[in-house]
């Protein structure tokens, strides 16, 4: 039996608007993932710590304060640090156009700004991940 894709929804920094990333874990599970959500006002620490302690295949994150590219930064930075940067990292919200080829050259995998339809989303992720059996 496959085991099925595991994925952490965090909503870092002082952003207060989650509504969007529980809109999107439900999507997630619709599409048969299991899916791990964290809740607002996460650290990058606390977000690296619970993708280890879940084991998880995909962090996402969901950022619609504009604080995008300096959480990415340090994220990616913790994540290469913990020597978890094989983890698949995608990033959506509030994601202006012009960010787009900063956020793939800081590493992030997938950038879905807000309006993406979710079949989109969970297509790449599942031709971007082999889950782990």
């Amino acid at each position: 039996m496959e085991k099925k894709i595991r994925i952490l929804v965090a909503k870092p920094g002082l952003d207060g608007h989650d509504r969007g990333a529980k809109v999107v874990a439900q999507a997630l599970r619709d599409a048969g993932m299991e899916v791990i959500y964290t809740g607002l006002h996460q650290t990058v620490d606390q977000i690296i710590h619970t993708a280890i302690q879940e084991d998880v295949d995909v962090i996402g994150l969901s950022i619609m304060s504009g604080a995008h590219l300096p959480i990415c930064e340090k994220l990616t930075k913790k994540m290469k640090e913990m020597k978890i940067d094989d983890v698949l990292l995608a990033v959506g919200g509030v994601i202006p156009k012009r960010d787009i080829p900063l956020l793939q050259n800081i590493g992030i995998h997938g950038i879905f700004p807000g309006g993406t339809p979710f079949d989109e989303s969970i297509r790449w992720i599942k031709e971007n991940i082999k889950p782990r059996s």
